[in-house]
């Protein structure tokens, strides 16, 4: 005689972890939908991160090359802004954290997200998605980029040779 508990067991522990494989497969955010673009943004001393930089939590500064870089930042021919600009933020701990400024909806170098300061989210005025970049790493929170999976694309932000900063594409 068959022990049909012990099938049954095995077959109701298949359907749970294909149950929980699909459930975790539904969260994927899709943060690469900008197209790859360069990044190179040094700052080569302390005192110009501290200037130009997010030196403290819930700072924020965007660049963009040839339109914008905070007040008096010299761009050289070498620096690189991603696809649509750089926003770089301090998160809630103060660690800096950089985002391509190009919306992942619209998908174009010239509709960029901005920063309402009264929510601390970002925006973009053209489709309407929020994004939480100081909390979550640029995960949607509403609009069609929420419904489609979309994030911000990240950069890597981190320490040069003198312990400058340095943001840069991965």
């Amino acid at each position: 005689m068959r022990n049909h508990t012990a099938s049954g067991g095995t077959a109701l522990a298949g359907m749970i972890i294909l149950l929980a494989a699909s459930l975790c497969a539904c969260h994927h955010i899709d943060d690469k939908r900008t197209p790859p673009a360069p990044v190179w943004i040094p700052f080569n001393t302390e005192p110009d991160w501290t200037e130009y930089g997010t030196p403290g939590a819930l700072d924020y500064q965007t660049f963009i090359k040839g339109v914008i870089t905070p007040g008096g930042l010299p761009q050289t021919a070498l620096m690189q802004t991603g696809f649509g600009g750089v926003l770089l933020v301090a998160d809630i701990s103060g660690q800096p954290v950089a985002y391509d400024l190009a919306c992942p909806v619209e998908n174009l170098s010239n509709v960029r997200i901005d920063i309402d300061t009264d929510s601390n989210e970002a925006f973009c005025e053209k489709c309407g998605s929020r994004y939480s970049v100081f909390t979550n790493y640029g995960t949607a929170l509403s609009g069609p980029a929420r419904d489609r999976g979309y994030g911000l694309t990240k950069y890597y932000v981190g320490p040069g040779p003198n312990g400058e900063y340095r943001v840069i594409s991965r």
